[in-house]
Formats: structure tokens, sequence, C-alpha cells
């Protein structure tokens, strides 16, 4: 079992940055790949941005890459995704998830065996 928290959502300005935190409570963090997906009203859960458990290898969508950074404090148990140049179509609801089957695909969201609440990401323009 696996419980996520997500932290630091909010209303920016185009153009603005947040930090987006993801606290898990779990032994052997760094066993499991972390993901961050977003969720738009009416829209399916989209792949954003994943991390191995070592924190060596990354992964992002076209439409983050550039733009957004996806990292990991395996003493902290935490991962982070770093917001910036963000955009109005970047308004969605952001989730962290757990992936336990590291061989598994990182952009599938089927693939995550858990999931945090959610925090809420609302760009202005």
């Amino acid at each position: 079992q696996v419980q996520l928290v997500e932290s630091g959502g909010g209303l920016v300005q185009a153009g603005g940055s947040l930090r987006l935190s993801c606290a898990a409570a779990r032994r052997a963090f760094s066993d499991v790949g972390m993901g961050w997906f977003r969720q738009a009203p009416g829209r399916e859960r989209k792949f954003v941005a994943a991390i191995s458990g070592t924190g060596r290898t990354t992964y992002y969508a076209d439409s983050a890459k550039g733009r957004f950074a996806i990292s990991r404090d395996n003493a902290k148990n935490t991962v982070y995704l770093q917001l910036n140049s963000l955009k109005p179509e970047d308004t969605a609801v952001y989730y962290c998830g757990a992936r336990s089957n590291t061989g598994s695909y990182y952009d599938v969201a089927q693939s995550y065996d858990y999931w945090g609440q959610g925090t809420q990401v609302t760009v202005s323009s």
C-alpha cells in the first residue's frame, strides 16, 4: 500500500511557475516509478512526466518538454514537478501516481497502482 499526498497547486498567471510536491508513505520508495498526470474537466487523465526509482531517467509528454521538470528526493519520499512558463491550457487537476511494475508503460494511467487525491492548477490568461 502506498499513500500519496500532493500539494503545491494554485492560481497563477500565464507565464508563471508552480512547484508541485507528492509525498509518499512507503518503505523502499526508490523501488517504485513515479509519474504525474493531469485531468481537465470532461477530459481523460493524461500523462505529463515520469521518473525512474533512482531518479536517473525521466520522461515527458511533448506538451511538458522544455517547460516542466520532474525530480525526486528518495530520502524524503517525495517527488516534485516544477511547472514553468505556464499556459491557460495547463489548467487541470494534477495527480501523482506510483508504479510498482517498473517494466510497465510509464505513460499509461492503468500502469499506476496508487494515486494521490490531486491538486488543482489554474492558469489565468
